[in-house]
Formats: structure tokens, C-alpha cells, sequence
């Protein structure tokens, strides 16, 4: 299997590439990125393609034809992107316009992180944009889209991002499991990017006019990522 990598410098991105080296399925990874080093010395083959959104936009780069899937982990902050408009380009623009490409070139699967809590109709803006993302892609009608709403992440950032710092810190002495609350529970990226695995090799594809929509909420990535270790 091909896999198209949006996002693979990101938290959950780096996961995924490093959690495909153990697949022997997954013959070949393509890594959209303005600046990417690898150092795994896996023989799974890497092809990083050094590009910018605009060059994507203005079609210097596309989404290839003869790729399985597209996994998106595209995701910022509106603090990060530094406003509400660079914040919707990013998570909602971004991934939008791959997908399109993707639908028109009969990729039979998009894999995209969104966010627990992602509603359309949300009063949230980061919530709402969320939503707004999983609708389109939806009407898009993808032989199989797979959709992940993870809680807040755990792992080694560049950035600190201080909402998931104290939910990690919450998490590591709350009982969720006990208190029954166990979708909140803030969540390793590396179970993430197994979950995606999971979803890529065991949830199959239908033709139209019976496309899939599975919906990953936080309870079963952790379920996933627990029973699925190295």
C-alpha cells in the first residue's frame, strides 16, 4: 500500500511515520513538507516532496494517482496560526482542498484527525470549524472516510501548548476509566496514529453509492492504541 502524509512533521504525523515502519503492508510513504529530515533506517521507502501549500494551490504539486489512502494530521492552534482566518486556512482550507483531489482522482481513503467535540453547529469556533470539516468531507462520499476526534494530545512537542500540558498533567492523575469518563481522557499521539493504521488495514473500502463514514471517537483510540503495541 501507498500512503500520501499530510502533516508528517507534526505530533501525530510523526507518529504515523514512524508506526508504518512496522507494517510490511505498507510499501511506500509520500511526505508532503517545507522541510523534513528523516533518520529511520527502516527500508520503507520515503519520498519526501519538499513543497508549500501554494505550490500546492497553484498546482506545482498534486495528489498522486496511484496512492491507497491520504492521511491527513494537519492541526494547529488560533494561537499558533496567530488568527481566527489562518487558524480555518489551515484545518479547514488545507485538508478540504486535498480531499477534493483526492475524490477526483478515485482515492479510495482519507484518513483525517479532527478533534473530540467537533460540531458544525458548535458555538466554539475551533469546535465548529471541526465540524464544518467533517460535513464537507462527508458530502464528498469517499469509498471510506475515517474520522478520529481525539482529546487532548500527549507527546514531545517543538511548542508547548499549554491547555494539553495541564491535561496531561489532569490525566495522569485523574482515574478516567473510573469515574467513567474515559472518552476525555487526554491521549498519547502515538495511539492516534495507531488507530489510523488499524483503520487503513482492516476497515475496507465500499464502492458507491455505499461509501463509509467511521467515526473514531476517544474512548475506542485509546481501546486501539492499548491492544496494538510494538
Amino acid at each position: 500500500m501507498k500512503i500520501l502524509l499530510l502533516g508528517g512533521t507534526g505530533l501525530v504525523g510523526k507518529q504515523v511515520l514512524l508506526s508504518l515502519l512496522f507494517y510490511p503492508q505498507i510499501k511506500k510513504v509520500i511526505v508532503w513538507a517545507r522541510h523534513f529530515e528523516t533518520t529511520s533506517k527502516s527500508n520503507l521507502p520515503i519520498e519526501v516532496v519538499k513543497a508549500t501549500w501554494e505550490d500546492f494551490q497553484s498546482g506545482k504539486v498534486s495528489v498522486p494517482n496511484d496512492i491507497d489512502a491520504v492521511f491527513c494530521c494537519l492541526g494547529t492552534t488560533i494561537g499558533k496560526a496567530g488568527s481566527q482566518e489562518k487558524f480555518r486556512e489551515i484545518d479547514f482550507d488545507y485538508p478540504l482542498l486535498a480531499a477534493r483531489q483526492a475524490k477526483e482522482k478515485k482515492i479510495p481513503g482519507f484518513y483525517i484527525i479532527t478533534a473530540m467535540g467537533s460540531d458544525a453547529s458548535s458555538s466554539i469556533f475551533y469546535n465548529r470549524v471541526k465540524g464544518e470539516l467533517e460535513k464537507e468531507l462527508q458530502n464528498l462520499h469517499f469509498p471510506f472516510l475515517g474520522i478520529f476526534r481525539p482529546s487532548l494530545l500527549i507527546g514531545d512537542r517543538q511548542e508547548v501548548r499549554m491547555g494539553e500540558k495541564i491535561g496531561e498533567i489532569v490525566g495522569s492523575i485523574i482515574p478516567f476509566g473510573f469515574l467513567g469518563l474515559k472518552k476525555y481522557k487526554p491521549i498519547p499521539a502515538e495511539y492516534v496514529a495507531k488507530s489510523m493504521i488499524y483503520s487503513l488495514l482492516n476497515d475496507k473500502p465500499k464502492s458507491e453509492p455505499n461509501p463509509v463514514v467511521k467515526i473514531y471517537e476517544n474512548d475506542i483510540l485509546w481501546e486501539i492504541g492499548k491492544d496494538h503495541s510494538f
